[in-house]
């Protein structure tokens, strides 16, 4: 039933992703769309490697260091390489895992997300991030929701245009989770010295689907208000790295991220 709500004629953000990674789940017109946005913004590709090169190192700091073994990880997208699940059950093969999604061409491809470890668990929901509860109560036949969980929301929350609304979804998310808890989220930023970023969004809106909305540095900072922000606090994707000691980081890319915990 999902193939035949996938739109083929119109652009979409997950496959166009999926093709900046090297993946195989797109069409030529997401190609075609990937090149225009990547001659408007010639390091376009490194934001996608940036954000999952965030996701390893989040969940691989979450595992090893703070002990978390559960994961809601909404706004999951195409699977690739190091899904969440690959992650954390590498590393704690008792590992769960709730991927929330409410794209056909995810749920087409969500077999590949639920290869869980023998010790552990996976499960995917075919959910919109607005239907808060509708998330929590789905995924809590999988997670224990009185033991911490990592919430992930990568690259998502840019699809909620309005600041009230998403800042509210975040937020209620985190309150039905225990302390010990922690928020794992990105988001693409506007800055003046990133105009090259503003034109490539502008493209993208005029012609792709589903629209995205972007925010500065400080206002994705925001959404972790009330939470113990994680060193090195809310930075560029390719510059979260807990274990970095010392040398020359990376250029910024305009996809910012960040971990906090809750106390």
């Amino acid at each position: 039933m999902s193939e035949g709500r996938i739109r083929t004629d119109q652009p979409h953000t997950a496959r166009i992703w999926n093709y900046w990674l090297g993946g195989k789940d797109y069409y030529e017109v997401d190609r075609q769309a990937g090149e225009q946005i990547r001659a408007l913004h010639p390091g376009i590709g490194e934001y996608a490697r940036a954000d999952r090169e965030f996701l390893k190192h989040a969940v691989t700091h979450l595992v090893t260091e703070c002990g978390i073994r559960q994961f809601l990880d909404i706004g999951t997208g195409l699977p690739t390489a190091d899904n969440t699940h690959e992650v954390a059950q590498r590393l704690a093969p008792e590992s769960r895992i709730v991927y929330v999604d409410n794209d056909p061409i995810v749920l087409a491809h969500a077999e590949a997300l639920l290869a869980s470890s023998p010790e552990g668990r996976t499960d995917y929901l075919e959910e919109d991030l607005r239907n808060v509860d509708t998330i929590l109560e789905q995924a809590g036949k999988c997670l224990d929701l009185t033991r911490p969980v990592a919430l992930i929301l990568l690259g998502v929350v840019i699809f909620v245009e309005d600041d009230t609304e998403a800042h509210g979804i975040v937020r209620r998310l985190m309150d039905a989770l225990p302390a010990g808890s922690h928020l794992v989220l990105s988001h693409t930023i506007t800055r003046p010295d990133m105009p090259d970023v503003d034109a490539a969004v502008e493209f993208w809106n005029a012609h792709g689907t589903p629209k995205l909305t972007q925010r500065t540095p400080e206002a994705v900072t925001g959404f972790f208000d009330g939470l113990e922000l994680l060193p090195p606090g809310v930075v560029s994707c390719n510059r979260w790295h807990p274990a970095r000691v010392g040398g020359e980081l990376p250029d910024e890319v305009a996809m910012f991220g960040g971990v906090a915990r809750k106390r």
